[in-house]
């Protein structure tokens, strides 16, 4: 089930230990762009959630990521079917699977002259039971806020990331960095390159777990503590509109994207 347009909440249905997972999910345009090319989808059933940023001329950045989710969902849910109970493959390994085949298909389609260049980044995150399994390539980020405290969970495949990492810049004077345009480059996408290199976390869910995916049209405008500060002001059906309002206040100069989970 694709669900890339403003929807109201949906719930999972209960897992064997009873806990169930909540979902709120928002995509706006932003205060400067003219078209969206973010995505996201969900299917509660298969216990998916995704967050797309796409880049490339014309409108070839809204098909990479409409493309990719698609693709996941499609991919994660045959896997599903085809697996029997006692060889079921492991949720870790079918989300990397339906990473690569949603890599295959925007790289074979950005080889086509209308849609050269295109691709996306993605934050993933599968259930596999009582814990989530995150996937991410490129900058859109997973958060999670348990027991009071908010933590970044991803790694940004970025040019300005890895200036940080290397020590060049503090995370401090990376929000004003001047770096000619290149405080945007991402260094990893899904349709970059032939093959992907996603990386993977997993947590822990329990009771009243929060776990955000949005893209950098958010988390460019937004500190960590402030993230936090928000979702814990609730309510939850209208978190990801108050973060999204936020980020626009304050230029919205990208598109802007939130899924929001919650544990119950």
């Amino acid at each position: 089930m694709d669900l890339s347009n403003p929807s109201p909440t949906a719930k999972l249905d209960r897992s064997e230990a009873g806990l169930r997972l909540e979902v709120s999910a928002l995509s706006d345009i932003g205060c400067v762009r003219t078209n969206n090319e973010d995505s996201f989808g969900y299917d509660p059933s298969l216990g998916l959630y995704l967050v797309c940023d796409g880049m490339g001329g014309m409108a070839s950045g809204e098909v990479a990521s409409a493309q990719a989710v698609a693709i996941l969902l499609q991919h994660f849910a045959g896997s599903s079917r085809a697996s029997s109970p006692a060889a079921a493959l492991p949720v870790s390994t079918r989300l990397l699977q339906a990473i690569v085949a949603a890599n295959d298909a925007v790289w074979h389609d950005g080889q086509l002259p209308q849609h050269q260049g295109m691709g996306t980044t993605l934050v993933a995150a599968a259930r596999d039971r009582e814990t989530l399994v995150i996937g991410n390539v490129g900058d859109s980020r997973a958060y999670i806020l348990q027991d009071g405290l908010c933590q970044q969970l991803t790694v940004d495949h970025s040019y300005l990331n890895e200036l940080i990492r290397s020590g060049g810049l503090t995370l401090e004077s990376a929000r004003t960095a001047n770096l000619n345009g290149m405080e945007s480059v991402i260094t990893r996408a899904i349709g970059a390159a032939a093959k992907v290199e996603p990386d993977f976390f997993s947590i822990d869910l329990t009771p009243d777990t929060l776990v955000l995916l949005a893209t950098d049209g958010l988390t460019r405008y937004l500190l960590q503590d402030e993230i936090a500060a928000i979702l814990l002001a609730g309510p939850f059906e209208s978190t990801a509109a108050i973060l999204i309002d936020l980020a626009k206040q304050r230029g919205g100069q990208d598109n802007i994207t939130c899924l929001l989970l919650r544990a119950t």
